[in-house]
């Protein structure tokens, strides 16, 4: 055991476990794994080095890395993100491992947790959040189950067509292993077609309703004529959202929606290869006894001083997992606490001139493709940030020639469109440079 020095296991912990599993070693419990497998030679680690080569070697692995200035959304979005929130979110009442069950050493998590909920429920309409979520289409995946927790009885849920590509693979996969059946609402000119929505509640058995709020051909559907169709119908109304552009358009309290799911990525959290997201899920009070993950409220001690304990949790979650609401114990705790600081620090203008200019910057890009003959209109559908555009020129060699110039624009899609994204980061110049190149092409 002296090899392996930092175990915690001494020589007689690690004997009497053996004992337990009726192994007479270490190499007895793991005799069924083939020798071929089994390393047998020294560890290729390198030498040490002093701080200042790791910071050299790691900083040469990243110049490796090919930066481009993105001009492209579906669900993970270029936003700026103040300077100050990594230093807030590194403060030692905040930044902890322990998990928030014990409210005399978690005030600071606690904290952040509740701010992080009413910052939910004012940009959604809605009454209530739980703590967080892996990341949207998680959270999409657990609203559709949580429907048929709330109305009971009834197996299909309808989806749009128009969701994005992630969200909708996701609840595939979870409907797959829950027994749902689910049915699709197609697109009808780029928004969830309303016709077919009243026919496949009209055939009855519909548990939920999962629209996009902003659909991924970056059209802002208008949402205002489903709710009343889909309580008569006894379903659950779920919308799919980008909270950043919640700033501006109708929320989903506003729409009638029951459940509101979708990441918080666009709320300043910087893209990083893939990572990290932040999944948000909020309800009207009704359901509350059916939110999976926990909720965090305010109370005062015994000295009337504010406090925050757990208020919510569904215990199935431990101890009977066969009833639980969900099986997703944990949440993606930091990145709440990075977008609650961002949503202080940018407040309603703040959010509301991030949008402005992320609108103006979309929009001129958008009248500036155009005008280069190199593409067609698609959808003539109100947009904040994203919009598609048919190609007149391969779409392939576009985006390579694009990122040969340093963007990463006209993502392809299934249909033949290309996918372009622009938020208040881009600028004028930074356009002009892109449509110069689109030219080219």
């Amino acid at each position: 055991m002296a090899t392996f020095q930092y175990f915690p296991h001494t020589p007689e912990d690690v004997r009497k476990m053996l004992d337990r599993v009726g192994a007479k070693s270490l190499d007895d419990l793991y005799c069924d794994v083939p020798q071929d497998l089994v390393h047998k030679e020294e560890y290729d680690l390198p030498d040490a080095m002093s701080e200042q080569e790791v910071r050299d070697f790691f900083e040469s692995l990243d110049s490796k890395n090919q930066k481009l200035t993105v001009f492209v959304g579906q669900g993970s979005y270029d936003h700026y993100s103040p300077a100050v929130i990594p230093f807030i979110t590194s403060r030692s009442e905040f930044l902890t491992a322990y998990t928030p069950y014990q409210a005399e050493i978690s005030q600071g998590t606690l904290r952040y947790i509740f701010e992080y909920q009413s910052m939910i429920c004012s940009l959604t309409g809605l009454d209530v959040s739980n703590a967080s979520m892996y990341d949207g289409p998680t959270a999409a995946a657990e609203a559709v189950r949580m429907s048929l927790a709330c109305t009971k009885k009834k197996t299909r849920v309808l989806v749009s067509s128009t969701l994005l590509k992630n969200v909708l693979e996701t609840v595939e996969t979870y409907s797959k292993f829950y027994g749902l059946q689910l049915d699709y609402l197609p697109a009808d000119n780029g928004t969830t077609s309303y016709a077919a929505l009243s026919e496949e509640l009209a055939k009855g058995g519909v548990a939920g309703v999962l629209v996009p709020s902003v659909n991924r051909y970056g059209i802002v559907e208008d949402l205002g004529s489903f709710a009343e169709p889909i309580h008569a119908a006894g379903a659950m109304f779920i919308e799919y959202c980008d909270p950043s552009a919640l700033a501006v358009v109708r929320t989903p309290g506003e729409l009638g929606a029951d459940i509101a799911v979708g990441d918080g990525q666009s709320l300043g959290i910087p893209m990083c290869f893939g990572g990290p997201y932040v999944g948000f899920m909020a309800c009207r009070k009704d359901h509350v006894r059916k939110l999976p993950g926990r909720i965090v409220g305010q109370t005062v001690d015994a000295d009337g001083r504010r406090v925050f304990c757990l208020t919510l949790q569904a215990r199935e979650q431990h101890i009977r997992r066969e009833k639980a609401t969900s099986n997703i114990c944990s949440n993606e705790s930091l990145m709440a606490l990075y977008t609650t600081v961002y949503l202080s620090l940018m407040g309603p203008e703040g959010m509301k001139e991030v949008n402005d200019r992320s609108y103006a910057a979309a929009h001129y890009l958008y009248e500036q493709l155009l005008s280069t003959g190199k593409f067609e209109k698609v959808f003539d559908k109100p947009f904040l940030k994203e919009f598609v555009l048919k190609p007149l020129v391969d779409a392939e060699n576009l985006m390579i020639k694009l990122a040969d110039g340093g963007f990463f624009a006209a993502l392809p899609t299934e249909e033949g469109y290309v996918s372009f994204c622009a938020t208040e980061r881009r600028t004028k110049a930074q356009i002009d440079a892109l449509v110069a190149l689109v030219k080219e092409a």
